[in-house]
């Protein structure tokens, strides 16, 4: 955003409008607001690692829920609407204290802190509701879609400001359908009867972003394992191949699955008869495309940070364990890039056998009687080094096939 006295720049103020005519992906300030995301994760991550059991593992995916729709909620409107003017500027820099407040008290979310965190949440819920107060006022052709949005976003923060005032269980059930109509309002957004562009350049790089950053948390599940346990030897042979899974959940996801749903997230937009050379898309399967693309990192990301807990745990404590928490952990990730890689190609045949023939083997090797950590750890990770590397055989080979059919 330039100053208005430089010749041709544009307003400091200026109404939102369709990104129909926005060009790269996500921005710097997409960045700084994704961080405030990262320290929840990283608190909550934190929380499940003094508490590895089953109601540490549901108090932790609860909460990862949670935070997750409430970044998909901004992320949906950003990549419409945002027009980097001031108003937009400071209503992502205020929501940008609000998740840094939720992370302040992630730790006890479900005990002491729990109104602070609600109050944050709340205040995160209202920013955003304005927002989308202010496309409908500015944007006449995207009220039938903003509709949608205006009353999940108002119900869901309804429902967290009656919380505020609900003790015990009561409020963590009016939380949860607060989620519930959050993960919703999307979908029914997607359907309705005139729904909005989404822009296909930004869509994937903004998740792939956030991907990244989540698998910081996995990589350095490894990392202080190996300083918490002095680099002791045994820990040290456990880190550094937890470091080499890490790495190759990396590769899985940005040189296959990621790679794979762009191109065709793409091509269907250029099929549909509404796209331009945008990279816009409306309605019909695209619009199918695009939900599935969405909701399939859900289960990726909180599977990634699920491994690194389980690293970590691995690497100090060199007991079995946490072999639940990283069986569970890799299921997810693969379960989600087996939705993001369907989804986008609208047939699950594009993903048999590879991932989800994976997924049994992961849980199987959980029941098998291994000797210690790093026997366990070697084997989840040949099985994804395996992935990898058939995975990125078969998406080059797929390739040349569609450049020799054009």
């Amino acid at each position: 955003m330039t100053d208005a006295a430089t010749p041709g720049a544009k307003p400091l103020i200026r109404p939102p409008a369709l990104n129909v005519e926005r060009e790269g992906g996500a921005n710097k300030l997409e960045l700084f607001f994704d961080l405030a995301y990262v320290l929840v994760v990283m608190e909550l991550a934190k929380d499940f690692y003094g508490d590895l059991t089953w109601h540490g593992f549901l108090v932790l995916a609860g909460l990862f829920v949670t935070i997750w729709f409430s970044w998909v909620g901004f992320t949906l409107y950003a990549n419409r609407f945002d027009t980097d003017d001031v108003v937009f500027r400071v209503a992502k820099l205020a929501a940008t204290a609000a998740i840094a407040g939720c992370a302040a008290s992630a730790s006890d979310a479900i005990g002491k802190y729990a109104v602070p965190f609600a109050a944050c949440f709340l205040i995160g819920r209202i920013l955003l509701l304005l927002l989308y107060v202010r496309a409908w006022r500015h944007i006449p052709d995207a009220r039938s879609t903003v509709r949608v949005y205006l009353l999940s976003t108002s119900l869901s923060a309804a429902l967290w400001a009656v919380s505020l005032g609900v003790p015990g269980d009561g409020r963590y059930w009016l939380w949860g359908a607060a989620v519930l109509v959050d993960a919703v309002g999307p979908v029914l957004a997607t359907i309705a009867s005139d729904p909005l562009p989404l822009h296909i350049e930004h869509l994937p790089e903004r998740f792939g972003l956030l991907i990244i950053l989540v698998l910081g948390e996995a990589l350095g599940g490894a990392v202080r394992g190996i300083h918490d346990a002095s680099w002791a030897s045994p820990s040290l042979a456990v880190g550094t191949t937890g470091l080499v899974l890490a790495c190759s959940m990396w590769w899985i996801y940005f040189d296959v699955a990621s790679t794979r749903s762009a191109d065709r997230l793409e091509a269907a937009a250029e099929e549909d008869p509404g796209a331009g050379d945008t990279g816009t898309s409306e309605g019909s399967a695209s619009d199918e495309r695009h939900t599935l693309f969405v909701y399939g990192h859900l289960p990726l990301a909180l599977g990634t940070v699920l491994v690194g807990v389980s690293l970590e745990d691995f690497t100090v404590h060199q007991d079995l364990i946490g072999g639940w928490i990283l069986a569970v952990g890799m299921s997810m990730f693969l379960a989600g890039i087996a939705l993001i890689v369907a989804g986008t190609a609208r047939s699950w045949r594009s993903v048999w056998p590879w991932p989800l023939v994976f997924i049994p083997v992961v849980i199987g090797l959980t029941l098998l009687p291994f000797p210690n950590a790093l026997s366990l750890i070697v084997a989840f990770t040949a099985v994804l080094l395996v992935l990898a590397v058939h995975g990125t055989i078969a998406s080059r080979q797929n390739n040349t096939v569609l450049s020799g059919a054009q």
